[in-house]
């Protein structure tokens, strides 16, 4: 079975039952894990994560208290398998920076995938495929493709 890395918007909008896209994400995990697939979080997506929930949302955020951030990050903790992050994650992801001619918001995207790299993860599910670079080894995933509604 795969390993799939969740990008920070399938749990923000997973996390956000007010979301146009909150039961795809449901399903789609769902889907995921009833298949025997292993789904997992960093904690890059749980900054991320923390970023934009924490934002008013006059500016894109959710505009959550810290507090509910702070226990939907646990829950979130609690569900998913958890990827440790190591020092090899930046060596990775340099390589891959450079290699790419990676610039700008792309920065965090990649890194992403250096830190799938760096744990053999194989699939990455997001709702924005086109924010990632084709790298070997690594399928990038639209909820789209697990569910069909």
């Amino acid at each position: 079975m795969a390993k799939y890395l969740l990008d920070t918007n399938i749990l923000l909008r997973g996390s956000d039952p007010d979301s146009s896209s909150h039961l795809l994400a449901i399903k789609a995990v769902s889907n995921l894990l009833k298949s025997g697939h292993d789904c997992y979080i960093t904690s890059q997506v749980l900054i991320e994560f923390w970023v934009v929930a924490t934002r008013p949302i006059e500016v894109n955020g959710l505009g959550w208290s810290v507090k509910q951030t702070s226990d939907e990050v646990n829950q979130l903790i609690n569900r998913f398998s958890w990827i440790e992050e190591t020092s090899e994650i930046f060596f990775y992801w340099h390589d891959l920076a450079n290699t790419y001619n990676i610039k700008g918001k792309r920065t965090h995207d990649i890194r992403l995938i250096a830190v799938m790299k760096t744990q053999k993860l194989t699939h990455l599910l997001t709702f924005n495929p086109d924010d990632f670079i084709k790298i070997p080894d690594i399928q990038i995933i639209h909820p789209n493709e697990i569910v069909n509604i």
